[in-house]
């Protein structure tokens, strides 16, 4: 599996670009994105990618300075530039010294395949079960996590994580049990019954406000829920607190 990841100042790039890899037929990761060379200088030392691409010109730091940098923060990550025809000299200058590649705006499918291709061949054979290509899906599925942690008890929705962290919601889907050894549903539901259990042990509260609090709308699923989890109704634990 390839990680990726995509800085560009340009929206519509970055989306495109991510549409183009999620439908290149390689094995893609994309890490993460960022609209500014600042960020993208943060998470590339996080994340470490086996590929970034980037804009020639952006603001915080520009694309010929992450790739100045890269050396020091993430030094097997193999740097393609994203330029213009009018910044075309400057793609052609950086591939002599540094730059693995460029890609030339619109970015044509078959570029960006030639560029994977090579990419993959390079790296044939050289990654382990404990090299980088999986432990940086494992940094990103520990955020995954905590963001589940920090929003169960909202209307948190697996497409919406896939969104936000730029992934296949399948991938995600395997990642996350592979990770917990559970789906993202059963997790979330562990969560709020865990914290139902709890609030139950306080007598000034209701039900129906529990079932609330814990992200339940509905009062009568959340009770079949609990019941199923816990093989028995909120009220009967509830009361098995007080004897």
């Amino acid at each position: 599996m390839l990680t990726v990841y995509i800085a560009d100042d340009e929206v519509w790039i970055t989306l495109g670009l991510t549409k183009l890899l999620e439908k290149s037929g390689f094995d893609i990761w994309v890490v993460g994105t960022a609209n500014n060379g600042i960020t993208a200088r943060e998470e590339l030392a996080e994340f470490k990618p086996d590929i970034l691409f980037t804009d020639i010109r952006m603001p915080g730091a520009t694309g010929l300075e992450l790739l100045r940098e890269i050396p020091d923060i993430s030094p097997s990550t193999k740097v393609v530039l994203i330029s213009g025809y009018a910044e075309f000299s400057y793609a052609q200058e950086a591939v002599q010294h540094h730059a693995y590649d460029y890609l030339l705006k619109p970015i044509k499918e078959e570029e960006l395949a030639r560029i994977l291709s090579n990419v993959t061949a390079d790296d044939s054979g050289e990654k382990t079960p404990e090299g980088k290509s999986v432990q940086v899906p494992e940094r990103m599925i520990d955020r995954v996590i905590n963001d589940i942690r920090d929003h169960y008890t909202e209307d948190i929705q697996l497409t919406t994580l896939a969104s936000k962290y730029t992934v296949s919601i399948a991938r995600l889907s395997t990642e996350i049990k592979k990770k917990i050894g559970m789906t993202f549903s059963d997790y979330v539901t562990q969560l709020r019954i865990q914290r139902a259990k709890e609030l139950l042990s306080d007598d000034s509260m209701s039900i129906s406000e529990i079932a609330e609090i814990v992200g339940y709308n509905d009062y009568f699923y959340f009770i079949k829920v609990f019941k199923k989890v816990q093989g028995i109704s909120p009220s009967k634990y509830r009361k098995s607190l007080q004897e």
